[in-house]
């Protein structure tokens, strides 16, 4: 069965629907002020029963009908782990002896000519890595000696360290990689395959979002649902207490009164739904809906006690940690065996215009062990083979400090979207390698290079999805994840 499609109506007769609508919907809203917000609020959490009884399964569907895949999957799920902040590709995977040697010299003018940076100097100094490599494993990958953990897993790893980007600053390149667009306002990659290919989870969202570290650049709009109706929307969770803050039933409200509210705002929203026919009331059922089910699923879902202490040292957390990045990867699997479709851990604090250093072995320290953990606990649990772990950030670091020679030791790094190193493991990963190579500067992809698109058009083909497929139409004209570009890096994948 092909993806569902918005583009049969005209444009024109759409849009005067759409607007027509939004008129109704205001004016309805002030008259039904008297029944409540609050009610509303809590509308149709009996959706489910309304959906079956009118037929209406809505936009997504369970995976077991498989209604977008264009040929088989190799997977059924991601875990995305964003480096919000873009760390050194130098200092961590990409070893360049040339720098050492060229230390403290000026970068060749021609290397920078016609490039933009954020805040680089025209003499800005060559920078060395900042820690030893070493090989590991049998493919014999090159690490820093910051990345222990990883180093245990690197004949699970596909590296990619010819990976570019079209964006040089924060928030447009953040969300460029998350959505295909440096715009807000457009769907992330999670809410496509929701509205895509659905969930195997009926008492979860689809689409989880987990944050550590700090505040991100690119904000909401990188888990935004965008133009695709609001039940595809990324939903963030937290890694202790309840996942999701006001989704537990308030104190002194008991089962039957809920049931009792909910049966009459299902009836009130049934109406709604009829006379309007609009996305805006049936993404509110369908996500009120979600939360009731949630209220039995959430308990379960953040007891930790089931979890072994042998578990725990693996991740190098604990019961009582909350809001850690090892924490959420632990969470992610716990979502991932609940048939999550996609799970996107965002972990800031890796913008290091100084002291990069530093700031490295604070963040490896941060991460290094959850994301190693993450991959051997899927592979031993058999997990690994229908999940695909992705791990990299918005953009590259450059090879030269961000202060000029003359100024003396800055000793960060600046922007660099031309070259940065992405890991990929799982299910149709080709294992065990290192794709793409740079310069002796590390500074542009001179072996298969690989761009932002490519790996979104990827990662759509690992769900069994033609990128150019996955379609939606939005003010008169169709959307795609990958915009109008984007290639399967034939490369990466079995």
């Amino acid at each position: 069965m092909s993806f569902r499609s918005r583009s049969s109506k005209d444009p024109a007769e759409t849009c005067h629907q759409v607007s027509a609508a939004k008129q109704v919907t205001r004016r309805q809203l002030f008259q039904s002020c008297g029944v409540g917000l609050g009610k509303i609020s809590l509308a149709s959490m009996l959706a489910s029963d309304f959906a079956m009884a009118s037929g209406d399964s809505g936009p997504s569907a369970s995976a077991g009908d498989a209604p977008g895949l264009h040929f088989p999957a190799k997977i059924k799920r991601v875990i995305y782990l964003f480096m919000a902040g873009a760390p050194s590709q130098l200092d961590l995977f990409d070893h360049k002896p040339e720098l050492t040697r060229l230390e403290g010299k000026p970068i060749p003018p021609s290397v920078i000519a016609g490039q933009r940076y954020a805040f680089i100097q025209p003499d800005a100094a060559v920078l060395s890595p900042r820690f030893s490599f070493q090989r590991y494993g049998q493919c014999g990958a090159e690490l820093a000696e910051t990345l222990p953990h990883l180093s245990k897993v690197v004949d699970d790893l596909a590296i990619i360290r010819s990976v570019h980007t079209d964006q040089f600053n924060h928030a447009p390149a953040q969300i460029f990689v998350n959505t295909g667009s440096p715009i807000p306002g457009r769907p992330a990659m999670g809410s496509w395959l929701s509205y895509g290919i659905g969930s195997d989870a009926d008492d979860l969202p689809g689409f989880v979002v987990l944050k550590s570290g700090g505040n991100l650049s690119g904000g909401a709009a990188m888990w935004s649902n965008g133009f695709l109706p609001g039940q595809h929307q990324g939903v963030p969770f937290r890694s202790a207490g309840d996942p999701i803050l006001h989704v537990a039933t308030p104190q002194g409200i008991s089962r039957q009164t809920q049931r009792e509210t909910l049966d009459l705002v299902a009836d009130l929203n049934r109406h709604r739904l009829n006379d309007l026919d609009v996305d805006g009331i049936r993404a509110r059922i369908d996500s009120y809906e979600m939360a009731y089910r949630m209220q039995s699923r959430a308990p379960e879902l953040m007891d930790f006690s089931s979890e072994s202490d042998e578990t725990l040292a693996l991740y190098g957390t604990s019961r009582e940690d909350a809001g850690s990045f090892a924490k959420n990867c632990l969470l992610a699997r716990r979502l991932a065996e609940r048939g999550v479709r996609f799970i996107q851990l965002y972990h800031a604090g890796w913008d290091h215009h100084s002291n990069v250093e530093g700031g490295l072995r604070t963040q490896c320290k941060q991460t290094d062990q959850g994301c190693a953990a993450l991959v051997q606990d899927l592979k031993r649990r058999g997990m690994l083979e229908d999940t695909l772990v992705v791990w990299g950030g918005e953009f590259g670091r450059t090879p030269m400090v961000e202060a000029s020679a003359a100024l003396g030791r800055s000793l960060g790094r600046d922007h660099h979207p031309q070259a940065f190193t992405m890991w990929m493991a799982g299910g149709g990963i080709r294992a065990g390698q290192t794709l793409g190579k740079t310069d002796d500067l590390g500074f542009h992809p001179v072996e298969d290079p690989v761009h932002v698109h490519d790996i979104q058009a990827t990662i759509l083909y690992l769900l069994g999805i033609d990128h150019e497929r996955l379609t939606f139409t939005f003010a008169g004209r169709p959307f795609r994840l990958t915009d109008v570009h984007g290639h399967v890096v034939e490369k990466l994948v079995t």
